[in-house]
């Protein structure tokens, strides 16, 4: 049976740990900051990003991972004989995954899960098929699994400030001031690989945020309580600790795991956004 390596977007916002641990190879996506051209995690962090925007008054650009770059990839890791599972940014979000399975056609043994979801919801999926891959599983079968365990995620954010997505053409001027004035943070949902927006929560940063944390989380029974991610785009660490104690008071997941979004994703959420990502029970048929 052929060896089953993993790959993945840089969006999918692992730790470094996570990813050398389960030896996942990342595919950084392009961060442009003026005409200076940098890799999502590679040569640039979330907070060097932030403080461009605040000096330049401007977003970053950010750009899709090429068919070229792919290949290279692919094709380093099935020359031993090996399968990849790759894992993309949701295909409603980006070019990547496109070109990721244009590149898998190219190469051959590369199987590309377009994973509807960013952040750690892709993340989640990451993680599975490493654990599908040392079961023994080939790339076919764990590439069919999670495509059917990637119905079940369950992936939000409350962001504290709308500037970046009005910086970026996604809402108006008006609705940021008006948001910015009356403190409402909004609630984002990944819903069938598209951000929408859900509920709208007000008050200062923690305030709201533990608000979102109980408005997801508490009296739920249709959680699957093995694995949790709270990801954020730095929330300092006093609020975080309040968030992973009231996570851990309100479900019974056996693993809670902290991670700092990248570049891709903090430029669209701006600082200090959080999101809760999980699996939800399937539904009954």
């Amino acid at each position: 049976m052929a060896n089953v390596k993993i790959t993945c977007d840089s969006t999918c916002d692992l730790t470094g740990e996570l990813y050398t641990r389960n030896q996942v190879t990342v595919v950084p996506l392009g961060v442009t900051l003026g005409s200076e051209f940098r890799r999502d995690g590679v040569d640039i962090t979330a907070d060097e990003l932030f403080r461009y925007v605040q000096t330049a008054g401007e977003l970053p650009k950010t750009s899709a991972i090429s068919i070229g770059e792919y290949e290279d990839v692919f094709r380093s890791l099935v020359e031993d004989g090996s399968q990849v599972v790759h894992i993309s940014l949701s295909s409603e979000l980006s070019s990547s995954h496109q070109n990721a399975c244009i590149a898998a056609e190219a190469v051959g043994n590369v199987f590309v899960v377009d994973s509807r979801s960013l952040s750690t919801g892709s993340g989640h999926l990451v993680l599975l098929a490493r654990e599908m891959a040392d079961r023994g599983m080939a790339a076919k079968e764990i590439t069919d699994a999670l495509n059917e365990k990637k119905k079940d995620l369950e992936v939000s954010f409350v962001l504290q400030t709308l500037d970046y997505l009005h910086k970026g053409g996604r809402c108006s001027g008006l609705t940021a001031y008006g948001a910015n004035v009356l403190k409402l943070r909004p609630e984002i949902e990944v819903v069938d690989g598209k951000m929408q927006v859900g509920k709208k929560y007000r008050g200062e940063m923690e305030r709201s945020i533990l608000a979102y944390v109980r408005g997801r989380l508490e009296g739920r029974t249709d959680i699957q309580t093995g694995r949790i991610f709270v990801t954020h785009s730095g929330v300092p660490g006093e609020v975080l600790e309040k968030v992973i104690a009231l996570v851990k008071e309100l479900q019974p997941f056996r693993e809670v795991i902290d991670t700092q979004a990248g570049c891709t994703i903090s430029s669209h959420c701006g600082p200090a956004c959080l999101g809760l990502l999980f699996f939800r029970e399937p539904e009954k048929t």
